[in-house]
């Protein structure tokens, strides 16, 4: 059961940035309409189907709910954390009596559900353009979720090293997004030759952007260029490794907060 504290903090988190929806929603909201019109109306009709079947609109929305699911996440999160250091009003949370784990989860948990909210409202922008029809609900449900949980915690990572605002901007702009640029959003590992298809596979956005694709439309890039010992269970594979690496993260950031790393400075 969960505890009066965790609700409490989780709930804060939550409001805080529900209450202003002009500030986190439209955005990201704004900037996709954009990238559908331009790249997926204007420029999409000129571009052959990256794999057969798949007009080029419909290929982009995967990569698209990723680059805003974990930007968000990632945000909410470093934001979170460093704001509270910086006001100096993160030490109420840890003179409470939740746990680290349940501080950690608290952080995590409304991160990522900003995130997610984010990847939804993407989508339906996405399904006015092209029809959408998802092809494997539960791997895409688990693949979000993982994802989101994933670079939330990156950013409470990122919260604490960070020591002024541009470092937060940094992270986001200079790191994340050229990652997620390079991540197969905007054409198919496919299209690469062999030698570029290798150096995108030590890209870990490319198993994001894959799983999700595989997920939403039931297409995978790693049936065609990964190693054929595991071509055909890949996006289970790289959920799997996902899903692991989403837990070293969270026990690193509890593990940072019972320190008390970048939080009593």
């Amino acid at each position: 059961m969960l505890s009066v504290g965790f609700r409490a903090l989780f709930r804060r988190e939550l409001l805080r940035f529900v209450r202003r929806p002009k500030n986190t929603f439209m955005p990201p909201a704004i900037t996709n309409v954009l990238y559908f019109a331009v790249f997926g109306l204007i420029l999409g009709g000129r571009i052959d189907e990256p794999v057969p079947g798949i007009g080029y609109i419909l290929f982009l929305v995967p990569g698209l709910v990723v680059l805003g699911t974990i930007s968000n996440a990632f945000e909410n999160a470093s934001f979170s954390i460093f704001h509270g250091r910086w006001n100096e009003y993160i030490h109420e949370t840890l003179t409470s009596p939740l746990s680290y784990a349940e501080m950690v989860f608290a952080y995590v948990g409304a991160s990522a559900v900003r995130g997610l909210i984010v990847g939804v409202i993407i989508a339906v922008i996405g399904r006015l353009f092209v029809p959408i029809t998802i092809a494997n609900g539960l791997f895409l449900v688990a693949t979000m979720v993982v994802i989101a949980a994933l670079f939330a915690g990156l950013g409470i990572i990122g919260g604490l090293v960070a020591r002024d605002f541009d470092d937060l901007t940094v992270m986001n702009q200079f790191i994340l997004r050229p990652l997620v640029f390079f991540g197969a959003v905007f054409y198919s590992l496919t299209m690469l030759d062999p030698i570029w298809q290798y150096v995108s596979l030590l890209n870990p956005m490319v198993y994001m952007v894959d799983s999700v694709r595989y997920g939403l439309l039931g297409y995978s890039d790693m049936f065609e260029v990964a190693p054929a010992a595991y071509a055909e269970i890949a996006p289970l594979v790289s959920l799997g490794v996902l899903a692991a690496l989403t837990a070293v993260v969270l026990t690193i950031d509890v593990y940072l907060f019972k320190i008390g790393y970048g939080l009593t400075d």
